[in-house]
């Protein structure tokens, strides 16, 4: 295979993931938006987390929901909690890393926030002591997984969402998560801004 042809690979591999995932995860999206919309549009914010390329797509969330994604409308509360290197490397020497997002959230949430948790395992031990954490403070979670959804989606509640890419390949899980991420904010754009104009 000449690397034209990987070049394609790559391309029709992502296509098909997202193809899967289209015929599975529509309603959980959906869902998944609104329970955002009524947490924003109750003065509630989103707690964003993931490790790695998770964490990536955790900041770009924020990004979105902070200043804009499409439409022109006011700054909406999202905060990464992966962005803060002084809190997170005290909290990784101080305690241990697994505790990294759950100290802050069960400093910052609210009950009725919403935590958005990203791993495309399902797996990370900091991620699932996020949502242990969120239910403490009586936050609802919307969790990005993949594969089999992992440890994860055995600690979710009945109120939370879980949005689970069902495909192996680590790269494939994470382009799902992003077109996911984007879906998210268009829904709640449309929830809470649908009737403004000025899309750019």
């Amino acid at each position: 295979m000449n690397l034209s042809e990987r070049i394609a690979q790559q391309f029709h591999e992502s296509i098909e993931a997202k193809q899967i995932a289209l015929d599975q995860l529509n309603p959980f999206i959906e869902r998944a938006g609104l329970v955002m919309a009524d947490c924003l549009q109750r003065e509630g914010r989103i707690l964003a987390c993931g490790n790695g390329g998770s964490a990536g797509d955790a900041q770009h969330f924020s990004s979105e929901l902070l200043n804009r994604f499409v439409m022109e409308r006011p700054g909406l509360p999202a905060i990464a909690l992966t962005t803060d290197s002084s809190t997170l490397t005290s909290i990784a020497n101080d305690y241990e890393f697994r505790k990294v997002f759950s100290r802050q959230i069960r400093a910052l949430a609210h009950p009725g926030d919403v935590v958005l948790a990203i791993s495309t395992s399902g797996g990370s031990e900091n991620i699932i002591d996020a949502i242990e954490a969120a239910h403490e403070r009586g936050a609802h979670v919307v969790a990005l997984t993949g594969r089999d959804g992992g440890v994860m989606a055995m600690k979710l509640a009945e109120s939370d969402v879980e949005i689970r890419v069902p495909v192996e390949v680590t790269a494939r899980i994470q382009e799902v998560h992003l077109l996911v991420i984007h879906c998210l904010c268009d829904l709640i754009d449309q929830q809470l801004f649908g009737g403004m104009g000025g899309t750019t």
